[in-house]
C-alpha cells in the first residue's frame, strides 16, 4: 500500500509488553513510521526498543504523561511530517497479521460511499476467552446514564458514538478538522472525547468488520469498584488520574452532557462509595477505567 501512516505508541515500564506489539506491529504489510514515547520507563524499554527495532522515533517522557499525554506527544511529532493516516496503537494490543491493512480497506471503502472524514476504529478481544474487550462505543439511551456501551464487530463496518484507543485509524481529513488530543486530559477520557469532538465536526466513526488485534481485560481487583477495599480507599482511588479526576471529569462533562452536566458529576464517586460485590460481572468498569472511562 502506498500510503503513509504515523503509528503512534505510549509505554511506561512494559518493555516486553512494548516490545510484543511492535513484532505483531512490524509483520504488517503497510507503510509506517512509529513515533513511541518511552514515559520515563526504568526496565531497559528505549534501549531494547532501539536496538530490535532501530527505526523506531523514540521520544522521552519525564514519567507525568500517562496515556493522554504520551499519545498527544506523539501525536505532536507525527503531525510535524505530515501523513496520509496517524493510527493510535496501545503497546499491550498484538495486531493480526491483516489489521492494518483491513483498517485502512474499510476507510478507503467508506471514503467510496461519501464518508471520506471517517475514524476507524478496530475491535479487540481476549487472546485466551475470544471475548470482545475493547472497540467502539454508542451512549447508552438510558434515562439518567451516561455510559458508553461496547458494540462487538459484525461482518460489515458499523457506526458508533465514540471509540477507545487501543487501536485507532484516523485519517489526516479528521485530523485537520479535530486536531491532537486535547490537553486538558492525562489519562483517561482523552479517546472518548476525541470521538464525540469528531463527530460534533462532522465526522464519522466506524467500526471495521472483525477483530483486528487481541488484548486482555484488566481485572477490576484493587479498582475504586472493589468492595474488598474500604469505602474510603475506593473514594480516594476514584478521585485519582486513572479514574475519575474531578476537574478534569467535570470539563468532560460541561463539554458533552448539556446543562444538567453536574448531576452526572456525582456518579461515579457514588459508585466507588457503594461499591460492587460481584467483581466479575462488573469488570468492563476496570476495562473502562483502563483509558476512557465514562460512566
Amino acid at each position: 500500500m502506498s500510503e503513509n501512516l504515523a503509528i503512534l505508541i505510549t509505554c511506561h515500564n512494559r518493555r516486553n509488553i512494548t516490545l510484543a506489539c511492535l513484532e505483531f506491529l512490524y509483520q504488517q504489510n503497510a507503510n509506517f513510521d512509529v513515533y513511541l514515547v518511552d514515559d520515563g520507563s526504568s526496565d531497559g524499554t528505549s534501549e531494547a526498543v532501539s536496538h530490535s527495532y532501530p527505526k523506531v522515533n523514540i521520544i522521552q517522557g519525564n514519567g507525568d504523561l500517562f496515556w493522554a499525554g504520551g499519545m498527544r506527544l506523539a501525536f505532536s511529532h507525527a503531525l510535524k511530517q505530515g501523513y496520509d493516516y496517524y493510527v493510535w496503537l496501545n503497546d499491550d494490543t498484538l495486531l493480526e497479521p491483516n489489521g492494518l491493512s483491513h483498517l485502512l480497506s474499510t476507510h478507503q471503502d467508506l471514503a467510496k460511499h461519501g464518508y471520506p472524514d471517517s475514524i476507524i476504529v478496530g475491535s479487540v478481544k481476549d487472546p485466551i476467552t475470544g471475548k470482545h474487550t475493547y472497540g467502539g462505543r454508542i451512549r447508552s439511551k438510558r434515562m439518567f446514564s451516561h455510559t458508553f456501551n461496547p458494540v462487538e464487530p459484525g461482518n460489515e463496518p458499523k457506526e458508533c458514538d465514540t471509540m477507545q484507543g487501543n487501536i485507532v485509524l484516523i485519517p489526516h481529513s479528521v485530523v485537520e478538522k479535530v486536531g491532537n488530543i486535547d490537553s486538558i486530559f492525562i489519562h483517561t477520557m482523552a479517546d472518548i472525547d476525541y470521538g464525540l469532538r469528531a463527530r460534533k465536526l462532522g465526522c464519522k466513526i466506524w467500526i471495521a468488520s472483525g477483530y483486528v488485534g487481541l488484548c486482555s481485560r484488566n481485572s477490576v481487583r484493587g479498582s475504586w469498584v472493589d468492595t474488598n477495599l474500604p469505602i474510603r480507599e475506593r473514594l480516594h482511588r476514584a478521585f485519582q488520574v486513572k479514574a475519575f479526576p474531578p476537574k478534569i471529569w467535570a470539563a468532560f462533562l460541561k463539554r458533552h452532557s448539556g446543562q444538567f452536566w453536574f448531576i452526572y458529576w456525582f456518579f461515579p464517586y457514588i459508585r466507588a462509595i457503594i461499591g460492587y460485590k460481584d467483581l466479575d460481572k462488573y469488570s468492563s468498569f476496570r476495562n473502562d477505567i483502563k483509558k476512557d472511562t465514562v460512566i
